[in-house]
């Protein structure tokens, strides 16, 4: 086990997300007077963050900290990792170093973007070393369902930490070399100070299947179904699986159209970058379809998660502009349901099956097959570098939990696993390893144009109106003479159907007559907040005691 260089520098590590979530991952490692951070990526919101589009990383500590910042250093294209990204260079704008196809699907979102300078996009090859102070970063070639991914080394002053990024061991991918395990086994013979692991598979048991084993059963499922039109859906991001369905496809004479925004993107930059190989006149676009029988054809598209507004949801709910999917369509879902998503897959899945379109998924056939590492291959990450430190990653609690236990079992002793939290600071010097406080760490909310300006009273409203509707009360009033002039006037939204509840409408104006003539009678110079509060306060406990029901109260008191 390597021993921590003696040093009087500190190296602190500093997740701000991926830990008890999946998603938004974001990590920061600080040595001294040098930081750098692993990934910019987003999460998408639970139920009860009503209207929110996206959640992204709490990044004050790297505004706060931006002089000393040496660049962004991204692992792979996939949303969780970089899909943050246009809404952090609003702020801060450092170098953001990144594999040819993770920059290029980069370039493509920050066209939709309006970004206060010019992104300092730099790119780095499997193999490169990049300076930053006093940190050199190694990318070093992985395995994932997207190309170009890399884990990478730091080393430090004190050591080498190894940050693994999302992998999984395939040793026949569809494209490229298989991970370099060569790499991973010298800097253990040299000393790894940390490992970073990820978590997302640590629950499950032996290795995970290559990409290829996708191929024979897609292949299969084309020589069975020749009379029907395929539509396939799986992640825009997975290239290699959309570069196997187009080959396919081409072998059984079929023209391939692509749907969906993101997938056009992505598969657009794939081809332009070489990472896909499309044989000539098979892609078509997606308006030309009717021009061809079902069997020739085959549909790649967006919405593997069931998503609101994806293509393949349009076409399950008959609004898509194009496609019109019935009995003569396969629809393939090449994806597993992402942990939270399931209802929404499910619900796509049911209302496909009542237009009596055919649906296979990787409950009934393989056509699926996770970018993860699972524990075998966990365990041989672990058994490479030999690391001093381990701290399990992109992961819930669970997912970390079982990482954890990996460790354990590969003689890892327990003080030098470190679970971490968000915001959290790990502090290594050559006295050991510690916890050591806390930086301003969390989520922000991303709804439409707005980043932050949607937090918990926001939601906590929205929740309220979505139970419990609104009344909005209008009255004037003259508060010199301390007269009610007008009103009061009761709208309901969301709480009742005001002409089946006339009577209970009008009880309820007199209610607030009541308490406005009650305050006004007081004198002059009448509080208009006081005003507001006490209509609120004898409506609210009208209306539980008639209906159990607690409606969101607006009062609108104007003064002549």
């Amino acid at each position: 086990m390597p021993k921590v260089k003696k040093d009087k520098g500190k190296l602190r590590i500093i997740p701000l997300g991926g830990l008890s979530e999946i998603g938004k991952n974001l990590t920061v490692i600080e040595y001294e007077n040098d930081i750098i951070a692993v990934d910019c990526g987003l999460a998408f919101p639970d139920e009860d963050m009503l209207g929110v589009d996206l959640v992204i990383p709490d990044i004050t500590y790297l505004e706060q900290n931006q002089d000393r910042l040496r660049g962004i250093f991204l692992t792979h294209g996939h949303e969780d990792h970089i899909g943050a990204l246009p809404y952090v260079l609003r702020t801060i704008n450092p170098p953001v170093y990144g594999t040819k196809l993770t920059v290029g699907i980069i370039k493509n979102k920050l066209e939709e973007h309006s970004l206060p300078w010019n992104p300092d996009l730099r790119i780095a090859n499997a193999g490169d070393t990049i300076r930053a102070g006093s940190l050199n970063v190694e990318f070093i070639r992985v395995n994932h369902s997207i190309a170009d991914a890399c884990a990478l080394a730091i080393h430090t002053p004190l050591g080498t930490i190894v940050h693994t990024g999302d992998f999984k061991l395939d040793v026949t991918p569809i494209q490229g070399e298989m991970m370099n395990l060569t790499r991973f086994g010298e800097l253990g013979r040299k000393g790894v100070l940390m490992l970073m692991c990820e978590s997302t598979n640590a629950e499950r048991p032996g290795f995970t299947p290559s990409e290829k084993k996708v191929g024979k059963s897609l292949e299969y499922i084309f020589t069975t179904n020749p009379t029907k039109r395929i539509v396939i859906s799986t992640f825009s991001s997975n290239v290699h699986r959309v570069q196997q369905i187009i080959d396919i496809s081409a072998q059984h004479g079929r023209k391939v159209a692509v749907t969906g925004r993101s997938m056009l993107n992505i598969v657009g930059a794939a081809v332009e970058l070489g990472y896909m190989k499309v044989p000539k006149d098979v892609l078509i676009d997606i308006g030309d379809i009717k021009r061809y029988k079902p069997e020739q054809l085959t549909l790649v598209t967006t919405g593997s998660q069931g998503e609101p507004m994806s293509a393949l949801y349009r076409m399950a709910y008959s609004e898509h502009s194009q496609v019109t999917l019935g009995r003569n369509d396969l629809v393939v879902l090449s994806s597993s349901p992402i942990p939270g998503n399931e209802k929404l897959v499910g619900r796509v899945i049911n209302e496909l099956s009542r237009n009596g379109v055919e649906v296979l998924h990787d409950a009934s056939l393989a056509v699926h097959v996770s970018g993860h590492a699972c524990q075998e291959e966990l365990k041989l990450m672990q058994a490479l570098t030999r690391p001093r430190y381990f701290m399990p990653i992109h992961g819930e609690n669970r997912h970390l939990a079982a990482n954890r236990e990996l460790a354990r079992e590969m003689g890892i002793p327990d003080k030098n696993i470190f679970l971490s939290e968000i915001g959290k600071v790990l502090e290594i010097d050559s006295k050991g390893a510690r916890f050591a406080g806390t930086v301003p760490a969390g989520q922000v909310l991303v709804d439409g144009y707005g980043v932050g300006d949607v937090g918990n009273i926001v939601l906590r409203d929205r929740k309220h109106l979505s139970q419990d509707g609104l009344l909005v009360v209008v009255a004037t009033v003259d508060e010199e003479s301390s007269l009610l002039l007008s009103g009061p006037d009761i709208v309901s939204r969301g709480f009742v159907y005001v002409r089946e509840n006339e009577e209970l409408m009008e009880e309820a104006k007199r209610v607030v007559q009541k308490s406005l003539e009650r305050c006004l009678g007081k004198g002059k110079n009448v509080d208009r907040m006081h005003l507001k509060n006490t209509v609120r306060d004898d409506l609210s406990k009208f209306l539980f005691t008639k209906t159990g029901r607690k409606p969101m109260i607006l009062p609108v008191i104007m003064n002549i």
